[in-house]
């Protein structure tokens, strides 16, 4: 009881310091307060040393249906009925829209739902503190039950806010092959979106990424089911922590795994369509990812995908969401809908006739929330007066979600501290963070031996040109970092006045450059001439040109609607980059491309002609001074491909683990990839040595240590990846021609040399035989090991019976 009175008075001091009122003084026994008993009577609910389990069942029990729907609803654009342009709130209107309280409350750093926060400002973080204290001060005041609110935020790469840290879009992150980075990044972004009130985070993506038409490439970790798996489970314990028990941490949030699944492969490269694969190709690439974060982290919520699979949407497939997630991976946290995606069952899937048949499906198959408006989810008591759900189906949907706000710690503090909220609002560590994860993250993709950049006279001119040169992109779902810094400052900051800097934008890519905008323009073709023509005379007197090619956060985006295109039918660089680069290498000077962009892109030519090319994919608000330090040789680029980069859209599947029987051979062209999955060159140079087993046959059920030396035959320090991959040889269904099972990144000196070990378990040969059953079976396997997917060094092991 002293512990409760304990927390009582912590509680009390904080909600003075926020200015809202303090929590009551209530229990279930006697406490003591300076030997004087105090009584009172405390509902289990609102007593934190019940058990989640008791609580929940306790508060459900007190509910009305009204008051349960709720919890299942969210609000996101209807937040304007009540939330002035500066995030004041007017109680009057609150209380009159929203009697029973909210459930959940979608991103509120915005202020206006899905409007552009260039027409309607986002909320720093006092101010968003203000006003998820101001709501959730009604919420546990003046409802009938007290029920806190859930705030969500978006933190894909990083706290999608102002003020916060943005790092490299999740494809770069994926690039640096660094599983502690990842966690490092997604345990600051936890930080800066719970000092702020906010409790669940919807991230990470883990679907794999197949086709890079689709405008959602950026989001993802690659194409591979293991290294998707492994950042995943990173990602996951960064951001709610590696306590299994599911309860949050101090500086913690709830991580939402998304997007079960097929996502990553459409239909035609386009948004939300189909995901023509069967149950085995679910089964062998796009479910190992999210198997592995449900069963190895405590993941809180899951979110299905918007695509069908075999003519059911994910949010009516009752087989992927409870057979699968459920039973088979024994999921136990809330399943929240995508957004509009339960509405879509009716509006775009026609699966339903209207949205009160769509949430019937939803809520059968086992979506507990109705994400951002709830619009479907409100018309369920007719479903139930209609005999469509029963009461019990959406008692299961509140229990979770009323479980994820307990484990949260809702009921005991549902405040925000300012203070603390503006301390760690994009502050020097995140900034520096934001650097490292920016450095580590670059590819060198060719390098001639003009990076790093030689400017040995006085005075040298280093020529700074295109579209992405002067502006720091930060990629979709991105937040507002307070100094972004583009590759031009970033260069003049490194280069000092030492050396004469000059830039041109060479084209533009479209008229602006605005993720939220619905309407895409491409800039005039004549007026980019123009600016060819400029930057050809600004970069004559240069002694190395260092240009910027790729996408705008226009040009390769979620597509969310037909009037919010994203996706694209062609890998070519868009406008007149090209010619741009054509008229700039006829200059005879040495060029290294640095492509920024959130996609692979078809570069063929300039992969054979530019003396050095660089992919930094979206490199957060530290690429510009991460770009300047591996150009100049102070960084040493490490990172590595997580795709294939194709060399044409022909091509298309491109990706590294397919079936022997694919690719092979074209008229007229090749079928090897522009750059091969796990590749990615050094300033320094490696010998990786033939694998060695621990035992050159094992068990079904055996483990096998893999040992490889890594020596740094170079003359200076720097990172190699040591990648292995298994090939069964011979199997009852076919299997990829090669598959990652391990990684590790080191960092060596000259000439230094480690022994770098990985571990394959029977889980890494597992198959899904012919029987869809899933089995290790005996044979010859190749343990091939390199540095990246095609220079490999192979030793046999045999599994034995």
């Amino acid at each position: 009881m002293h512990i409760r009175m304990n927390q009582f008075l912590m509680g009390t001091s904080i909600a003075l310091a926020l200015g809202v009122a303090a929590p009551a003084l209530t229990g279930a026994a006697s406490v003591w307060f300076e030997g004087t008993a105090v009584a009172a009577d405390l509902p289990v609910y609102k007593d934190a040393t019940a058990s989640v389990e008791a609580r929940v069942e306790d508060l459900l029990a007190r509910m009305t249906l009204e008051e349960k729907i709720v919890q299942m609803t969210t609000v996101w654009d209807g937040k304007v009925k009540f939330v002035g342009a500066k995030g004041e709130v007017d109680l009057a209107k609150l209380k009159a829209t929203h009697p029973l309280g909210i459930g959940q409350y979608a991103r509120p750093s915005d202020v206006a739902g899905a409007v552009s926060p260039r027409v309607a400002k986002r909320l720093d973080a006092r101010g968003t503190v203000a006003l998820v204290n101001k709501l959730q001060k009604y919420m546990v005041e003046e409802t009938r039950l007290g029920i806190p609110m859930l705030f969500h935020e978006e933190g894909l790469h990083g706290y999608a806010a102002v003020d916060a840290t943005s790092f490299p879009q999740a494809i770069g992150l994926a690039s640096s092959w660094d599983i502690d980075l990842i966690r490092e990044v997604n345990e600051l972004t936890a930080l800066e979106m719970r000092a702020r009130g906010a409790h669940l985070a919807l991230s990470p993506v883990v679907d794999i990424a197949r086709d890079p038409r689709w405008g959602r490439f950026e989001e993802t970790f690659g194409e591979d089911p293991y290294l998707v798996g492994e950042m995943g489970v990173a990602a996951v314990e960064g951001l709610q922590g590696t306590n299994r028990a599911r309860t949050l941490a101090p500086g913690k949030v709830f991580a939402t795994l998304k997007h079960l699944t097929g996502h990553g492969q459409p239909e035609s490269g386009t948004n939300i369509g189909p995901a023509p694969v069967s149950e085995r190709e679910l089964r062998e690439n796009f479910f190992p990812p999210f198997e592995e974060v449900v069963t190895r982290t405590g993941i809180e919520a899951v979110m299905p995908s918007y695509n069908e699979i075999d003519g059911v949407p994910s949010h009516a497939n009752t087989w992927l969401l409870h057979d699968v997630l459920r039973v088979e991976w024994g999921f136990k946290g809330a399943i929240v809908s995508d957004y509009v995606a339960i509405d879509q069952m009716a509006s775009i899937h026609h699966v339903a006739p209207d949205i009160e048949s769509a949430a019937v499906l939803a809520l059968k198959a086992g979506v507990d929330s109705d994400l951002p408006d709830g619009t479907s989810y409100a018309t369920l008591p007719e479903a139930l007066k209609d005999g469509k759900v029963t009461m019990a189906m959406i008692d299961d949907a509140v229990r979770r979600m009323l479980s994820v706000k307990f484990r949260a710690g809702l009921f005991e503090n549902p405040y925000a501290n300012a203070d603390e909220a503006e301390a760690v609002a994009n502050n020097a560590e995140g900034v520096a963070l934001a650097r490292k994860a920016a450095e580590r993250s670059l590819i060198l993709l060719k390098n001639d031996g003009t990076l790093p950049l030689k400017l040995g006279k006085s005075k040298p001119t280093v020529a700074v040109i295109g579209p992405s040169a002067a502006v720091a992109r930060l990629g979709g779902y991105y937040g507002e970092p307070r100094n972004p810094v583009s590759l031009l400052d970033g260069m003049k900051a490194r280069l000092g006045d030492s050396v004469r800097v000059v830039f041109a934008e060479g084209v533009k890519i479209t008229e602006n450059d605005d993720w939220w905008a619905d309407e895409v323009k491409l800039a005039d073709p004549a007026e980019n001439r123009k600016r060819i023509a400029e930057a050809v005379k600004v970069a004559k007197g240069a002694d190395q040109i260092v240009l910027t090619l790729g996408d705008t956060e226009q040009t390769s985006r979620e597509a969310w609607a037909d009037s919010h295109l994203g996706d694209r039918a062609s890998l070519d660089l868009v406008g007149e980059q090209q010619e741009l680069f054509d008229a700039l290498k006829k200059l005879g000077k040495p060029i290294t491309v640095v492509l920024i962009n959130g996609r692979p892109a078809s570069t063929v030519k300039i992969a054979e002609e530019a003396n050095a090319i660089i992919e930094a994919w979206y490199p957060g608000e530290q690429g510009g001074p991460a770009l300047a330090a591996v150009l100049m040789g102070d960084v040493n680029p490490g990172g590595k491909l997580p795709v294939t980069l194709p060399r044409s859209v022909g091509q298309l599947p491109m990706f590294y683990n397919h079936k022997p029987t694919a690719h092979r051979g074209y008229l007229f062209d090749t079928v090897d990839p522009l750059y091969p999955f796990g590749y990615g060159l050094s300033y320094t140079t490696f010998d990786l040595s033939e694998p060695r087993l621990s035992a050159a046959s094992i068990a079904t059920d055996g483990n096998v240590t893999v040992s490889v030396d890594v020596t740094n035959t170079g003359k200076v320090a720097g990172d190699e990846v040591v990648q292995l991959y298994i090939r069964d040889k011979v199997s009852s269904v076919t299997q990829p021609v090669k598959e990652l099972k391990g990684f590790k990144r080191v960092t060596l000196k000259p000439g230094e040399k480690q022994t770098v070990e990985l571990t394959l378990t029977p889980k890494s040969f597992r198959l899904w035989n012919d029987k869809m059953e899933r089995v290790v079976e005996a044979g010859e396997i190749d343990i091939m090991t390199g540095a990246n997917s095609v220079d490999l060094k192979t030793v046999t092991l045999t599994i034995t019976n």
